[in-house]
């Protein structure tokens, strides 16, 4: 019984020290964002979903700013993606549309160190813009 209590002891401190989503601050908006922070997660992204809810997004976490570059191959969901200098200040947004031919283009090319996606349009609708700054914590 005792391994039992510990076992659930550990589970508990290991979901409190993993995060698995953020919230961000753009403007007067929240996204409830999802992350994405290994290769195995940056791979996957928002790949396969149907929907997307208008508050929410997906946040891509690098280990550093470099060149960012995006395909939507077996994303099914026009978005929006808003790339963040180290700094957490938009540096370019792009609406990207699902991926109907092979190969897949690619959209993006900023130095980043973040980048945000959301459904399509959610930048003009919230004014998002180059120079914008972002907030979330780490």
């Amino acid at each position: 019984m005792q391994n039992k209590w510990l076992f659930l002891v550990f589970l508990f401190i290991l979901g409190c020290t993993a995060r698995d989503a953020v919230q961000i601050q753009i403007g007067n908006t929240i996204v409830n964002a999802e992350l994405a922070i290994t290769p195995a997660q940056h791979e996957r992204g928002l790949m396969f979903r149907e929907t997307l809810a208008s508050d929410a997004g997906m946040l891509f976490v690098f280990s550093k700013p470099q060149p960012r570059w995006f395909w939507m191959k077996n994303t099914k969901i026009p978005l929006d993606m808003i790339f963040l200098d180290e700094n957490k200040t938009v540096v370019q947004v792009v609406t990207a549309v699902p991926c109907t031919q092979d190969p897949c283009p690619n959209y993006g090319g900023a130095i980043a160190k973040y980048v945000l996606e959301v459904n399509a349009g959610f930048a003009k609708e919230h004014d998002v813009s180059v120079g914008m700054r972002v907030a979330f914590d780490e």
